[in-house]
């Protein structure tokens, strides 16, 4: 059996796992975290997923264009997406451990302004 040539493996290694594309641009308006370890944690495990990623067509944290519209429905009605999901909104936006205060304080984070509670 013939060994394959090292510049071939690296041809095919490149051509398979797509390397050289162009990488896609930051996921959020912002790279801020909650300052709230605690919080900071719930969002890095639960929120960021979505709500980081474009392609997620969840509203993006930071960008308060996108969250206004939310906002105007009342903090009842976001915790209840929260809770019991909502469109492509998981119940309990994965995290079941989630109070609702958190809840709220994790939504007023992604929205930039803070929720009454």
């Amino acid at each position: 059996m013939r060994a394959i040539p090292l510049t071939l493996m690296l041809a095919l290694s490149v051509a398979l796992c797509g390397c050289g594309e162009k990488a896609a641009p930051p996921a959020t308006t912002h790279n801020a975290t909650p300052s709230d370890p605690a919080l900071a944690q719930i969002y890095a495990n639960s929120c960021q997923l979505c709500h980081a990623n474009p392609a997620a067509n969840a509203p993006l944290t930071g960008d308060r264009k996108a969250w206004e519209p939310r906002l105007r429905q009342g903090a009842d009605t976001l915790l209840d997406h929260a809770i019991n999901g909502y469109n492509g909104m998981p119940p309990m936006g994965q995290c079941v451990e989630c109070s609702e205060e958190q809840f709220l304080q994790l939504i007023g984070f992604m929205a930039d302004q803070p929720l009454p509670q």
